[in-house]
């Protein structure tokens, strides 16, 4: 840690303050940042290249010996260090036990046509319709990332994928996924023009999900927590299945109903 290395020990310190506005959506639309806490999201934040404006470390927080060269290696690419105490690092934490780790960053907005499917494989994409919990949205970039999917596409946002519950949810996967916001109609041509099928599940399919062919071009498409998904997807959806359910409950929580699904896709891939 540099020498000059900033100390904050004031609550009232304007950096402070600047970050706790930052837990609120309008303060993120508005300057276009947001935050990232903890050393696994930050690590995975830097090893994905992405850009980091101000770091602000507490070491009397750290969990670990391994803080300072990640500390070192976001310092050599530019950002500003600052030293808090307890009390600051407290008010600027957004965690229950923070581990004293906390950079304020510039969001990223990607388009459709960022994407890249891997080569020599069929697509695998995940299409989140207004998703609104930000831990179900974090989840579902966790199973993404575990899958290798292509891309995950937050179709009508309830949730801001820059929510601090997202990034922290998500175990840093906001990093290591692309992550696409686009309106539905947009983003149904899009799938349409690229020739990857819409999977969409439903109570009401005839087949089960593990009855169809996952292993073309596809897009895994799921909805609201209390609704799913709306018409428009259904009337779109290519392929419908449903999920067996024996027990009193109609439906799977939506991040869960979307592992079962991916795993699904990649179980059969595997067995070609």
């Amino acid at each position: 840690m540099d020498k000059e290395t900033l100390k904050i020990s004031s609550l009232q310190n304007p950096r402070i303050k600047q970050g706790v506005r930052l837990r609120e959506r309008r303060e993120r639309d508005r300057s276009g940042l947001f935050l990232i806490e903890g050393y696994r999201e930050l690590l995975r934040a830097i090893d994905a290249n992405r850009k980091v404006e101000t770091l602000f470390i507490c070491p009397e927080l750290f969990l670990g010996t391994n803080e300072q060269t990640l500390i070192d290696r976001i310092e050599k690419s530019g950002a500003q260090i600052f030293l808090c105490s307890e009390p600051v690092f407290h008010k600027l934490s957004y965690r229950d036990r923070p581990d004293g780790l906390l950079t304020i960053a510039p969001q990223q907005h990607l388009s459709l046509n960022d994407i890249k499917p891997s080569e020599g494989v069929s697509p695998l994409l995940v299409i989140a319709e207004a998703i609104e919990k930000p831990g179900n949205l974090g989840t579902i970039l966790r199973s993404s990332d575990a899958v290798g999917v292509d891309a995950l596409i937050v179709c009508d946002r309830c949730t801001d994928i820059h929510n601090p519950n997202v990034v922290r949810a998500s175990v840093g996967t906001l990093f290591t996924v692309p992550v696409i916001e686009a309106e539905g109609k947009k983003t149904i041509e899009w799938v349409k023009e690229q020739h990857i099928s819409i999977l969409a599940a439903t109570p009401h399919a005839e087949k089960e999900y593990t009855q169809v062919d996952m292993t073309g071009p596809i897009a895994i498409a799921v909805g609201t927590e209390q609704l799913g998904l709306s018409d428009l997807w259904m009337e779109h959806a290519d392929i419908q299945v449903r999920i067996p359910m024996f027990g009193v409950a109609d439906s799977l929580n939506v991040a869960t109903a979307t592992t079962l699904l991916l795993y699904e896709a990649i179980r059969q891939r595997r067995c070609i």
